[in-house]
């Protein structure tokens, strides 16, 4: 098996870990089940779960190569290690913040759902 696959596997996994809690509920045995309520708030909860576990699995993966590269590139000409370590700052302070802009982005999500349906 490739690695890819190994890794597609093991987030499928992990999504579908992460996704039965949500499905697992059942209602009292004397309450009418509120379907449009329940499920719209167990996709939000799905969604702002999968959006923020991306933005961390990409933001991760993205500071890992600059920092590789920017290590190549200090080691194959040290007298430019100022330039370079001043562009891989700022590379990584940018990564840092579409991550911070996902983690804003879920907890509206959450809030929102939160506001309308319980």
């Amino acid at each position: 098996m490739s690695k890819k696959l190994k890794t597609l596997g093991l987030l499928a996994m992990t999504f579908a870990l992460m996704a039965l809690p949500a499905l697992a509920q059942e209602t009292a045995a004397g309450a009418e089940p509120a379907k449009s309520r329940a499920s719209l708030f167990q996709v939000s909860l799905i969604v702002g779960a999968v959006i923020i576990t991306l933005a961390v699995i990409a933001g991760a993966f993205c500071q890992a190569k600059a920092l590789t590269a920017g290590c190549e590139g200090i080691s194959r000409n040290p007298a430019s290690a100022g330039a370079i370590r001043g562009l891989l700052i700022l590379g990584l302070v940018l990564i840092e913040t579409l991550v911070i802009y996902a983690l804003l982005i879920t907890i509206i999500i959450l809030m929102v759902q939160w506001g309308k349906y319980v």
